[in-house]
This record gives C-alpha cells, sequence and structure tokens, in this order.
C-alpha cells in the first residue's frame, strides 16, 4: 500500500517534530485513520518531501516526527498555464484535478459571455479556496512536490490583453495541430472555453492579444475534454511523457 503523502502549510525541516495543520490533522485522523508509528511523507510545496512517521494522534492535533529532506522534483520542464473556461457542476473540480496530475504549472479560471456559471466577488473568492484544496488533494495523490498556481477568477477580455509567452486557444476550425507547431523555448498559456464556446469577439480579441488557434483533430470535444487531451499532447511533444 502506498504511503500516505501530506501537504504541510509551512516550511518543514529536517529532524524536526512538526504539528499538522485544521486540514492536513483531519485528513491524516479521520480520512485516513493513521495512528501512532505509521509511516507518512510531507511535502511543504517547495520541491522535494520528507519521510516521517506519525509520533501521536488524538483529538486535538497530529503530531509528526520528520526525517531527511529528499530532493525528488517530478515537475515537468514544460510550463504550461491551463486558463479554462468557467464549467457548470464539478467539472472544474475534475479538470483541474487532472490538469495537476498532467504537470500543468498553473491553472487560471475564465470567466465569458458564455460561461453558464456567474461566480460574484464572494463566490469566487470561496470556488477559489476550494480549488486550492483540489489542487492540494491531486498533489497528495500524483507525487507533486510543488503545488501548481492556482489564480483567482478573471474576465477573458481584461485577462488576454496581459499574457505573454506562447499563446495558444483551442479553436475546431484553428490551422493547426499541436502536432504542426514548433517546440516552445519558454511558457505556454493554453486557453480553453466553457460549454458555449468563447464569442467571436472574445475570439478576435485573443487573436489580436497573439493567441494562436489550434484545433485537436477532426472532433468538437467537451470543454472538460479538451484542455485535458490538450495537456497530455503537449506533454506527450515537448515534456515528460
Amino acid at each position: 500500500m502506498p504511503v500516505p503523502r501530506i501537504y504541510c502549510q509551512f516550511e518543514i525541516a529536517d529532524a524536526v517534530q512538526v504539528e499538522l495543520g485544521v486540514n492536513a490533522a483531519h485528513h491524516a485522523a479521520r480520512v485516513l485513520r493513521l495512528r501512532r508509528g505509521d509511516d507518512v511523507v510531507l511535502f511543504d510545496g517547495k520541491g522535494g518531501d520528507y519521510a516521517a512517521s506519525i509520533h501521536e494522534v488524538n483529538r486535538a492535533r497530529v503530531l509528526v516526527d520528520v526525517g531527511r529532506h529528499r530532493p525528488d522534483d517530478r515537475e515537468s520542464a514544460l510550463h504550461v498555464c491551463l486558463a479554462q473556461g468557467l464549467a457548470t457542476g464539478d467539472k472544474m473540480d475534475t479538470i483541474l484535478q487532472k490538469a495537476v496530475e498532467l504537470g500543468a504549472a498553473a491553472f487560471q479560471p475564465i470567466a465569458s459571455r458564455r460561461s453558464v456559471v456567474k461566480l460574484t466577488d464572494e463566490r469566487s473568492a470561496r470556488r477559489a479556496a476550494h480549488w486550492q484544496q483540489v489542487a492540494i488533494a491531486a498533489c497528495e495523490q500524483c507525487g507533486r512536490n510543488r503545488l501548481p498556481d492556482v489564480r483567482p477568477v478573471e474576465e477573458v477580455d481584461s485577462w488576454v490583453v496581459h499574457q505573454t509567452g506562447v499563446r495558444l486557444i483551442l479553436a475546431p476550425d484553428g490551422a493547426q495541430r499541436f502536432a504542426d507547431l514548433p517546440r516552445p523555448g519558454e511558457s505556454v498559456t493554453l486557453l480553453v472555453g466553457p460549454e458555449g464556446g468563447f464569442s467571436d469577439a472574445e475570439v478576435t480579441l485573443a487573436l489580436a492579444a497573439g493567441f494562436k488557434p489550434v484545433r485537436m483533430g477532426p472532433r468538437i470535444l467537451r470543454t472538460e475534454t479538451a484542455g485535458l487531451a490538450a495537456l497530455a499532447a503537449m506533454q506527450a511533444l515537448w515534456g515528460d511523457f
């Protein structure tokens, strides 16, 4: 059985004893049901991890004895920001979870005219906090030791004009496929529309801002499929697959 991996929201050091934060302690005690002496792996998002073991578990706290730092780095050399149009239900959770597994370095939720989901400032803040926890859980599961950058929701019109590096937008009528593109020498920003796609005006603005349209074969993919398939294709062509 794999050794459980637990994220710590504070910096860890060799050969110390730490008390897990509230969320991590609840997960360790109530979900994983860990007990004294059980092996765990801790990571603080700064790279590498620590072999550790449970020292104490009670209703008030969970204490962990930390071993030595191990400099394992599982990050892809291909730095991709997935800019995902807001999707309904739990689709955003699934997209983010799988994007983390596929090595995305950043996740940018995007609001647009055709987004079914409309978030107020308060709801947007709650969703951002929730998505951060989704990313943490995905890192714990897949072995990543650095947390991806999960950003607040942005409006597509104001967001696209500030992007740099290689900028791609998924478009069913795009002239190029990923296999037609040269290997990027810098970071990649991939823009994916919501269920209803981007409006013509939004696409025009993105193209004017330097985004290049790319198609994913002859079939039209759902929003929860398109970005993930594109990430996998880029990792296969230019990354660590």
